[in-house]
């Protein structure tokens, strides 16, 4: 199992649009970052003792194509979204290419807001029958999601994750092996948008491998963890190994990376880790 970090800045990306600053203007690839989501590819065991490689995506970013061909993904089996803004879903109808390749149709998984959300905006996938012309659009199956109702996927343990974006509710995602299997990402946590963790969250927080977690900028934000706030949860969840995501311009890679503790890291666009 891999999980690939597809990208991880913000809503405007890195570099900003008409921006000089020596984030922008950096060099370093590690600089360079896409609209934060994550896919976990993986194999799943068969009964006959063969496997099937499996792709699921967290969120749907607007550069999932550009994400995809830098990862080489040639799949998605499922989607799991964190919540409805648009650097999280409006990459969604990406996902038709995968449709034809595979021969298949996609699992969506979100909460009631976020399918309503998807619903409103992609009207021509979700409402086919009513396109002007026979278009050639994805084909998703949607399935509604309850915050720590956890559900089986593809031989994994998800359990969604109740989170704060501000005040908007939002998913994070836990991922468990199945019973009597074990890796070494896993118990993995991926929690992007976060500015709060509420009580009844802290307990699926514990004894993890693995946590990503949102960490926008050294300045406080309303809506988003900033730098020192994101260390001091990654040190009371005490996760093995810890990656930052969803930063702004405002964190250069190599200087950041200098002053975490040992067991945290900054995360960049294209890092597999499993």
């Amino acid at each position: 199992m891999r999980l690939i970090f597809l990208g991880t800045g913000t809503s405007a990306g890195v570099p900003v649009i008409a921006c000089d600053c020596r984030v922008c203007t950096s060099t370093d690839p590690r600089d360079r970052r896409l609209r934060t989501g994550a896919a976990l590819r993986f194999s799943e065991p068969r009964p006959d003792g063969s496997s099937r490689e499996r792709v699921v995506l967290i969120d749907a970013t607007p550069d999932l194509r550009q994400q995809a061909l830098a990862s080489n993904l040639r799949r998605c089996d499922a989607i799991l979204f964190t919540h409805n803004h648009v650097d999280h879903t409006f990459g969604l109808d990406e996902v038709r290419r995968f449709n034809a390749v595979q021969h298949s149709p996609i699992d969506i998984f979100a909460d009631h807001h976020t399918l309503d959300h998807l619903n409103r905006i992609y009207a021509h996938i979700f409402d086919k029958h009513r396109n002007i012309n026979d278009s050639f659009v994805a084909t998703l199956i949607p399935r509604i999601i309850q915050p720590l109702v956890t559900f089986t996927l593809f031989n994994l343990t998800v359990t969604p994750l109740p989170l704060l974006h501000g005040k908007l509710p939002i998913l994070g995602f836990r991922f468990d092996p199945a019973p009597g299997q074990t890796h070494p990402l896993l118990p993995l946590a991926y929690c992007t948008d976060v500015s709060a963790i509420p009580p009844e969250t802290w307990p699926h927080l514990r004894n993890l491998r693995t946590l990503a977690l949102d960490a926008l900028r050294y300045r406080r934000h309303p809506t988003h963890l900033c730098f020192n706030q994101a260390i001091e949860i990654a040190q009371q969840v005490e996760a093995e190994k810890t990656y930052f995501i969803h930063m702004t311009h405002d964190i250069l890679h190599a200087e950041a990376e200098d002053e975490l503790p040992e067991n945290i890291h900054l995360a960049h666009d294209g890092l597999e880790i499993g």
